[in-house]
């Protein structure tokens, strides 16, 4: 079966966001996921290699991907800003694929600045059916720390570089230790943040933690 993919514009909350819908190559979805790209001030883009293996990964789980970019990237409207809006941007997002697909669940992934996006939104919402968060920042500055993360319920999977220098692995199991059940931390052997070299681990990785928890 040929890849189902298609290429639209959402309405945002300060204009229309660049998007790109793509379906499972061989099945109908069993759940529907917002995928939220790296920071837009240092190339972060829906197009990111990271992100792309994620969709790969999370489309090959059987579910349907939604990527877009940020207001400001690409061909998205509006400017950067500072966590709070793309925040928002996701809900919008989140909003209209829900839209699309009333009878299916839904999940959260980001990469990055992405995941601190996604965590941030799907902590605050009812019954997400996972959120994953890849390359999970542990500071950066104008950033709120991850304390909202020990009163999160929702099903939780980290997945990191062993080398991530945004989020190395000391500072990232130390924050780790209070997030709130359920949760899981997959460490996967790479370079750097961006998962140099361990990019075909993290892609496997993404499929095999979701079926693990979707799988009857």
């Amino acid at each position: 079966m040929a890849r189902r993919i298609e290429s639209l514009f959402l309405p945002g909350p300060v204009g229309r966001l660049e998007a790109l819908l793509e379906e499972p190559d061989d099945r109908e979805p069993c759940l529907a996921a917002v995928l939220c790209h790296p920071h837009p001030l240092y190339g972060g883009t829906m197009h990111n290699k990271v992100v792309y293996r994620l969709a790969r990964g999370l489309r090959q789980a059987g579910l349907v991907v939604l990527r877009f970019n940020f207001r400001g990237v690409g061909a998205s409207e509006g400017e950067h800003a500072k966590l709070v809006g793309e925040v928002e941007d996701a809900r919008a997002a989140l909003v209209w694929l829900r839209g699309r697909y009333p009878g299916l669940g839904f999940a959260l992934a980001g990469f990055s600045f992405g995941a601190r996006v996604i965590t941030q939104l799907g902590c605050g919402l009812e019954d997400p059916a996972f959120l994953m968060a890849a390359g999970f920042p542990t500071s950066a500055s104008g950033w709120p720390g991850p304390h909202y993360l020990t009163n999160c319920r929702a099903p939780k999977i980290f997945l990191q570089s062993t080398n991530d220098q945004f989020g190395p692995r000391p500072a990232l199991e130390a924050v780790y230790a209070d997030f709130a059940e359920p949760k899981r931390l997959i460490w996967i052997e790479a370079a750097d943040h961006f998962f140099a070299g361990g990019l075909d681990a993290l892609e496997t990785s993404a499929k095999e933690a979701v079926l693990a928890l979707v799988s009857p």
